[in-house]
C-alpha cells in the first residue's frame, strides 16, 4: 500500500507543474489571437479605432478611456471595477452576456486558453499592479 501511495504521489507532483503551466497565458501566442480584435482595438497605443485602446487597460476602470464615446452600459458596469486578469476572464469568452447593452460587437473568446494567452499579451502594455 505505501509503495502505491508512494507512485501516486510522484505521478501528481511530476504532473503538477504541467497543469500550472497550462493556465498561464503566452504573450506570443496572444498576439496573434489578438489578430481577431485588431480591426476595433490598439493595444500598443492609444489611438482611439472603432473600440478603445486596450494599452493600459490592465489597471484601468472599465468606460473611462479619453476620446472614446462608451455605451452607457459599459460606463455603469465600470463603477467600481478595474480591469484586472480575474475580470478580463469573465469579459473576453462573453462581451455582451457580461455587459447588456454593450456596443461591442466581437462574440467573445470560446477557447479559455485564447483568452488567457490574450490577457498576457495585453499585459505587456499595461503597467504593473
Amino acid at each position: 500500500m505505501s509503495r502505491l501511495f508512494a507512485i501516486v504521489i510522484s505521478i501528481s507532483m511530476a504532473v503538477t507543474p504541467t497543469i500550472a503551466l497550462a493556465a498561464d497565458g503566452n504573450a506570443d501566442a496572444g498576439k496573434l489571437v489578438f489578430n481577431k480584435c485588431m480591426a476595433c482595438h490598439n493595444a500598443d497605443t492609444d489611438k482611439v479605432k472603432v473600440g478603445p485602446p486596450l494599452k493600459g487597460v490592465i489597471g484601468r476602470q472599465p468606460g473611462t478611456v479619453a476620446g472614446f464615446k462608451y455605451s452607457t452600459a459599459m460606463v455603469e458596469f465600470g463603477k467600481g471595477k478595474i480591469w484586472d486578469e480575474a475580470l478580463l476572464q469573465t469579459y473576453l469568452p462573453n462581451p455582451k452576456g457580461l455587459v447588456k447593452g454593450t456596443k461591442m460587437a466581437f462574440p467573445g473568446l470560446k477557447k479559455p486558453q485564447d483568452v488567457l494567452d490574450v490577457i498576457a499579451y495585453l499585459k505587456q502594455f499595461s503597467t504593473p499592479q
